[in-house]
C-alpha cells in the first residue's frame, strides 16, 4: 500500500489579532480544507510544531511573532490488500476464525504499519468472505492485542458474527461467556498474591504513544491477577514470577501499564519496563541471555473464550506459552 499523494507541510505565523487562540482554532483558520477535529487529531500524534518545538495539546496558546508548524501525512489507500502471510489458525468455520497470533505481528493497518498485518494476511485466508462492518482497514477485528503480545484472537467472518462478538467484548464477560486470560512474566512477585487493579487510564502528555495512571480525565481500567509462579520457586526472593490476569476492560497496554503501576513490570517491556533492566544483572548467564534474546514484553494471550454467534454454545481455546517466553522461564527455575 503506497502513499497516494506526498505529505504536505505547512508553517503560520501568529499575529496579534491571533493572540491567545488555541492552536487547534488557529490552524482551523488557516487551512478551511481541513476539520478541526482532524487536526486536533494531528497535533496529538506530534505533527504540530512551534519554531521546532514539538507540541501536542491542541488547546496550547498561540503567541505572537511565533511561527507554528503542521505536517500533514501524506494520503493513504484505504483498502488493505492481501497478503500471503502465515496464519496459526486454531479454529475457524464460516462465522469466525480464531487464531494464535505470534509476537511482532500487527493487528491492523496504521501509520507505520501499511503492510504486513494480521488484516492482510485474513484477507488473503478469508477472501470475500471477510466482514467489512469494522471498516474497510479492519475488516473482522473485534479486538486486539499489542504488536509484541502473542496469543489467541478471534475475528468475525461475516456482519452477523461480528455484531455479536463485538456486544460481548463491549461487555466485557460481565454477563456472557467471554473470558480473556493472559500470561504475563514480571519482574519480583506482587502483593498480594492476587487481587485487582482498578484505574483510570490515559495518554501520557508528554509521548501519546505510550499510556499512564492518572487520577483524572482518563477511562476506568479493571485487571484482575494472580501469582501462580515464581521464580526460582522456595527463595526468599525470587526474581520473576508468572501471573495470570483477567480483563475486566481492554484499554490499550492496560496489563503492561498495570503490573508496572503496582511495580512489578512485564519482563522485557521497553515502554514500561526499562527501569528493571538492572534486575537482569543478579541473574545467571542463561537466564540474562534468554531475556536479551526474547527482544518484546513477556505477554501471552493464553485463554480466550466466548459464545459462538449462531450455534450459541460457549468455546474456549487455550494456546501454550510460545518458546521464546517458555526459554526465560527454563532458565529463570536453574537460575
Amino acid at each position: 500500500m503506497s502513499p497516494v499523494n506526498e505529505r504536505k507541510d505547512y508553517s503560520f505565523e501568529c499575529t496579534a489579532d491571533d493572540a491567545g487562540e488555541r492552536l487547534d482554532r488557529f490552524l482551523a483558520g488557516r487551512l478551511p480544507e481541513m476539520s478541526r477535529s482532524r487536526l486536533k487529531s494531528l497535533i496529538k500524534e506530534g505533527h504540530a510544531a512551534q519554531d521546532g518545538r514539538t507540541i501536542v495539546e491542541p488547546n496550547t496558546r498561540v503567541k505572537p511573532g511565533e511561527s507554528y508548524e503542521i505536517s500533514v501525512p501524506a494520503p493513504e489507500s484505504p483498502i488493505p490488500r492481501g497478503e500471503n502471510i502465515p496464519l496459526d489458525v486454531v479454529f475457524e468455520d464460516e462465522q469466525l476464525i480464531v487464531i494464535d497470533k505470534p509476537a511482532g505481528l500487527v493487528v491492523h493497518p496504521a501509520a507505520g504499519n501499511w503492510t504486513g498485518t494480521l488484516v492482510n494476511a485474513l484477507i488473503a485466508h478469508c477472501g470475500d468472505t471477510l466482514s467489512g462492518i469494522g471498516g474497510v482497514k479492519r475488516p473482522g477485528i473485534v479486538h486486539r492485542l499489542d504488536k509484541e503480545t502473542s496469543g489467541l484472537m478471534v475475528v468475525a467472518k461475516c456482519d452477523a458474527a461480528h455484531r455479536f462478538l463485538a456486544e460481548q467484548f463491549a461487555d466485557h464477560g460481565r454477563s456472557g461467556a467471554l473470558e480473556r486470560r493472559y500470561t504475563a512474566l514480571v519482574w519480583g512477585v506482587p502483593h498480594p498474591r492476587a487481587g485487582t487493579i482498578r484505574t483510570e487510564l490515559g495518554r501520557k502528555r508528554e509521548n501519546r504513544q505510550k499510556m499512564a495512571v492518572v487520577k483524572e480525565g482518563g477511562r476506568q481500567a479493571v485487571t484482575h491477577y494472580e501469582v501462580s509462579e515464581t521464580l526460582p520457586a522456595g527463595h526468599s526472593e525470587p526474581a520473576a514470577s508468572l501471573v495470570i490476569c483477567r480483563l475486566e476492560t481492554g484499554r490499550t497496554h492496560q496489563i503492561r501499564v498495570h503490573m508496572a503501576h503496582i511495580g512489578h513490570p512485564v519482563i522485557s517491556d521497553p515502554a514500561y519496563g526499562a527501569g528493571f533492566k538492572t534486575k537482569a544483572k543478579l541473574l545467571g548467564d542463561p537466564a540474562r541471555a534468554a531475556i536479551d534474546k526474547l527482544d518484546r514484553q513477556a505477554l501471552h494471550a493464553h485463554i480466550l473464550g466466548f459464545t459462538h454467534p449462531v450455534s450459541g454454545q460457549p468455546m474456549c481455546f487455550e494456546s501454550p506459552l510460545p518458546d521464546d517466553i517458555a526459554l526465560v522461564i527454563k532458565h529463570l527455575i536453574e537460575n
